[in-house]
């Protein structure tokens, strides 16, 4: 891995840090008030590195999306993750996730928050892989099945609390393991609490319903699932989300 640069907030004028801070159209003036904001969180620095990148722009994030850019800032001593909103994002803010992920950290669910505004979001760094890279290189049983379970228990505290987070059926971008095994749901830029919730049953079609490469994995570690007992389980649970419907869900998919 490529030694991580990091830069003073006052050094990101320079080019090609001002690109990331102002994807896809830096200038200097919307430069200057996003180090602005950054001084107001008490950000000191940026720190480039990941094995994500920008298009056009020559430095490592963590990662990227329709929405922001992901890196590291260095806050008070500590490392954070940092969202920085795009420049042409279909969003005016950052406040609507910030509150999701606030609501989500209410029942001990994703990141914490440690701040928003207009163009960022800092929150808890994770140390971690991708549930899918996870799975390639852990295949005993017992530490999938607690690995899943932690999974499957979160989007059941997300539904019970009535936020659904929209993007499970595509969960190989959104679930993250660290390095102690905890399991931890990203990116909640598309939540809500306004529309039926689908945690997880989105999550269970997505790990044992389809053919992504993590599927296939879980195929040969559980064995596969019949399909029909599989949308009868699920039926079940999403009739009526209790507790007994959740945890047959769970004996069924993790047996």
């Amino acid at each position: 891995m490529k030694t991580p640069i990091i830069i003073p907030v006052d050094q990101l004028i320079q080019e090609p840090y001002a690109s990331v801070l102002c994807f896809p159209n830096p200038n200097e003036n919307e430069v200057q008030c996003r180090i602005q904001e950054l001084r107001n969180h008490s950000v000191t620095a940026l720190e480039f590195s990941g094995t994500a990148s920008v298009f056009g722009v020559p430095v490592p994030v963590l990662g990227k999306g329709f929405v922001g850019i992901v890196v590291i800032a260095h806050l008070n001593m500590e490392r954070v993750a940092v969202k920085i909103r795009r420049t042409d994002a279909d969003r005016a803010d950052l406040l609507h996730e910030a509150s999701m992920l606030s609501k989500a950290n209410s029942i001990d669910v994703a990141p914490k928050l440690i701040g928003a505004s207009k163009n960022f979001l800092l929150m808890q760094l994770i140390d971690g892989y991708l549930l899918p890279n996870w799975l390639k290189t852990n295949r005993e049983k017992t530490l999938v099945k607690l690995v899943l379970r932690q999974v499957l228990e979160q989007c059941f505290r997300l539904d019970q609390a009535g936020l659904d987070h929209g993007e499970l059926s595509k969960a190989p971008k959104h679930l993250l393991v660290d390095k102690t095994e905890k399991v931890f749901i990203v990116d909640f830029e598309t939540s809500s609490v306004e529309r039926r919730v689908a945690n997880v049953t989105a999550v269970c079609q997505y790990l044992f319903g389809g053919n992504s490469s993590a599927a296939k994995i879980l195929d040969e570690i559980f064995g596969r699932k019949n399909r029909l007992e599989l949308i009868d389980v699920l039926g079940a649970y999403k009739k009526n989300k209790t507790r007994e419907n959740f945890e047959g869900l769970v004996k069924f998919c993790l047996s």
